[in-house]
């Protein structure tokens, strides 16, 4: 950090509570800082977008729960360490009923009162107001002080601007009997499952995270001869995408994978401090958070120097098959397991045509005495995406896996191949590749619609993307 977290107290004698970063003020700052300030208008913007769908969202939560208090708090910031905190990021059920995204503030709470007569809830949104200019919050508390964190917004405006009643938190009190997320389990599943079905704002917002997805992938791709230069190429990588997240987004959704060579046998190397070696494969699971919150989750495995090689491309092709076979498993009142189901016919299939199983395809399938493929792709092929990069995940099962596909649901499709290096049950030709094609699907009443089919998927799309955009060696 550039500045020192000054005092907190307001008189120029020394606090017992002060430390060494913690100095009291002169008494002429502490004369003066309360003067000298322009006027702040009192800004009413209109209600935004997504006003609309969120009054619907409230009013769905408002009918299951009759009679009951809510309470569902944005959160607040977590310590990352000492005296620094990671970014603030809303709980993404407050998000979802409010609207209130990436410049929502800390420590808000949404509240839904029941009125007495029973005919349904008055809802509120409590939240710190920005402070005055002559109280010592404005300058003398670095968590929320406007002078250290710029202005906070006034009640008026966050109500017109989301639709929704507004209180300062102080007029806030919890309750006996409260619901509270994440302490209910009823209240925090119905939210989950609330979420299940996308209405259109939502669907926009998916698009959009996925365009600057992808033009995050194609930055990385322009940026090959220098990934390759950079001796921890993959930080290399991850600096790329983040650049575009930043600049186009809020920020990533989750910590970018950017796994080169064997590293992309391990599902969640988030480490990202290997070199990006031509002849290699490099595996890149990367998605954008717009400022709504709304995420993508793309995967695209490349070859570092622009081509596959036989095996590399063998492999490739059979998980961009098993991709192909859950997306045409795809459809409406189909279960959502059935994605999954369809992507491990194809990897049962090839992996046994390989000579890599002990046992037949068919046997390997068996629910209960197989399962031997699923050493080279333990993970499942599908899960929900929205405001979570694994959305819904509160939901029940049987409204999830067991679930059947619905017009407006969006989730991704991932199968993958992954051979360790040190794995003996495979050729050594095969040890130290991993591949995943990663595509995020939004299901329609006509059938699934791949909304990142624009980022090239087959082997040739790939090599041809690599040689038209970067020069490798």
């Amino acid at each position: 950090m550039s500045t020192s977290e000054s005092a907190t107290t307001d008189t120029a004698v020394t606090s017992t509570e002060n430390t060494n970063r913690k100095q009291p003020f002169p008494r002429g700052f502490l004369e003066t800082i309360s003067t000298g300030w322009a006027d702040r208008p009192d800004l009413t913007p209109p209600p935004r977008e997504q006003a609309p769908y969120t009054a619907a969202r409230r009013v769905a939560v408002s009918a299951a729960f009759p009679g009951r208090r809510l309470v569902l708090p944005a959160g607040t910031y977590k310590q990352r360490s000492n005296d620094t905190d990671y970014p603030f990021r809303a709980h993404s059920a407050f998000t979802h009923l409010t609207g209130w995204a990436s410049d929502s503030v800390p420590e808000s709470v949404l509240v839904f009162d029941p009125r007495a007569d029973g005919s349904g809830h008055d809802v509120t949104l409590y939240l710190r107001e920005r402070a005055d200019r002559t109280t010592a919050e404005f300058y003398g508390d670095a968590t929320i002080g406007e002078f250290w964190i710029g202005p906070r917004p006034a009640l008026d405006g966050v109500a017109s601007d989301l639709g929704i009643a507004t209180a300062h938190i102080d007029a806030f009190a919890p309750g006996e009997g409260d619901l509270v997320l994440d302490e209910d389990d009823e209240l925090t599943r119905f939210v989950s499952e609330l979420r299940l079905i996308k209405d259109e704002y939502e669907i926009a917002q998916l698009r959009l995270a996925v365009e600057v997805t992808a033009r995050g992938f194609d930055d990385i791709v322009a940026d090959l001869p220098r990934i390759i230069a950079t001796p921890r190429g993959e930080r290399a990588v991850e600096g790329v995408f983040h650049h575009r997240a930043r600049v186009d987004g809020n920020g990533e959704g989750y910590d970018t994978i950017a796994a080169s060579g064997p590293h992309a046998c391990y599902l969640h190397w988030t480490r990202n401090d290997g070199a990006v070696v031509p002849g290699d494969l490099i595996l890149i699971d990367a998605g954008v958070e717009v400022d709504s919150l709304y995420t993508a989750d793309i995967t695209r495995t490349l070859p570092v120097n622009g081509t596959f090689s036989p095996i590399q491309r063998t492999i490739y092709e059979t998980v961009r098959e098993a991709a192909d076979a859950a997306f045409a498993a795809a459809r409406p009142g189909v279960k959502f397991r059935a994605v999954h189901e369809a992507a491990m016919r194809v990897i049962a299939a090839r992996v046994a045509e390989w000579g890599l199983l002990p046992v037949t395809a068919e046997e390997a399938l068996d629910a209960d005495a197989g399962g031997q493929h699923r050493r080279y792709m333990v993970h499942g092929t599908s899960h929900h995406l929205g405001l979570d990069v694994h959305d819904c995940a509160q939901a029940r099962r049987e409204m999830y896996y067991d679930g059947v596909l619905e017009p407006g649901m969006v989730f991704t499709i991932e199968p993958g191949l992954y051979f360790q290096i040190d794995d003996l049950t495979v050729p050594e030709e095969y040890r130290g590749i991993g591949v995943r094609i990663e595509d995020d699907v939004l299901m329609t009443a006509d059938g699934p619609v791949n909304l990142s089919a624009a980022i090239p998927r087959t082997a040739d799309e790939v090599e041809a993307w690599i040689a038209g955009r970067a020069v490798t060696s």
